[in-house]
C-alpha cells in the first residue's frame, strides 16, 4: 500500500481562494504512521518551528499553540501557499520496517530507503500562478536526492526572475546549526526558534 502525502488534496494549490505571491516547498508529510498527528503542512510543533518563525518574519505573533485554522487565516493574510515536493511514496507498504522509517520523519531515510516516488509538478504550479514571485524550500541541499528534485524548480525560477532560495530546516534538526552558532556567540545566545527566525530573515525577500 503506497503511502500518499498527509495532505495530498492541498499539493497541487486548489484550495486557494486568494492569489498567491510566496510559495513555501516542504518534503513529505506522511498519511501513516498513526502518530503523524499534524492537522496541516508543519503542525508537529512539537518538534517544529515553523509556525513560530514564519509569522514572526510577518511581526506577528508566533502561531504554534494555534490551530490549523488560525494558520490558513495567516497565510490568506499574507498571500502565501505550501506544497512539498512529494506527493506519494509508492513502494512503502504498511510493514513494521517501512513504518518505522516514515514515524522518524526524515528526509534522509526518505531518500535512502525508498525507490517509487511521485513528485509535485511545481514548475506548472508556478506557471498556473504566475503571481508567484517567492519562491522558498524549507530545507538544505545537502545530497544528491533532493538537490535533484529541486533543480529544475529552481532552474525555472532563475530563467523567470522569481527569488528562489533554500532556508534552514524549521525542525530541531536546525539544532546543530544553533550550537555551532551559540558556541561561537557567548555574548549572544539564541534559542533555536530566534537562531531559525535570524537565519531566514537573511534570505527572505523584502516586506
Amino acid at each position: 500500500m503506497a503511502c500518499i502525502h498527509k495532505f495530498y488534496d492541498y499539493l497541487h494549490l486548489d484550495y486557494l481562494n486568494f492569489t498567491p505571491t510566496t510559495l513555501i516547498v516542504g518534503t513529505f508529510n506522511p498519511t501513516w504512521p498513526e502518530n503523524n498527528y499534524a492537522h496541516w503542512f508543519y503542525g508537529r510543533t512539537d518538534n517544529n518551528n515553523f509556525w513560530n518563525v514564519l509569522p514572526r518574519i510577518y511581526n506577528e505573533p508566533s502561531l504554534t499553540n494555534a490551530n490549523h485554522l488560525h494558520w490558513k487565516q495567516f497565510c490568506q493574510r499574507n498571500l502565501i501557499a505550501i506544497t512539498d515536493l512529494i506527493s506519494c511514496i509508492g513502494d512503502a507498504n504498511r510493514c513494521s520496517q517501512h513504518d518505522e522509517w516514515l514515524r522518524n520523519y526524515s528526509d534522509k531515510k526518505i531518500a535512502e530507503k525508498f525507490h517509487n516516488y511521485i513528485f509535485v509538478n511545481i514548475v506548472e504550479l508556478l506557471e498556473t500562478h504566475p503571481t508567484v514571485s517567492n519562491v522558498y524550500l524549507t530545507r538544505g541541499m545537502d545530497d544528491t536526492f533532493w538537490r535533484k528534485a529541486w533543480h529544475p524548480i529552481k532552474n525555472f525560477c532563475e530563467k523567470n526572475g522569481k527569488t528562489c532560495k533554500e532556508l534552514l530546516t524549521p525542525s530541531g534538526y536546525a539544532f546543530y546549526q544553533q550550537g555551532k552558532y551559540n558556541k561561537q556567540n557567548p555574548n549572544n545566545q539564541l534559542t533555536l526558534p530566534d537562531f531559525i527566525l535570524m537565519r531566514w530573515r537573511e534570505k527572505w525577500h523584502q516586506l
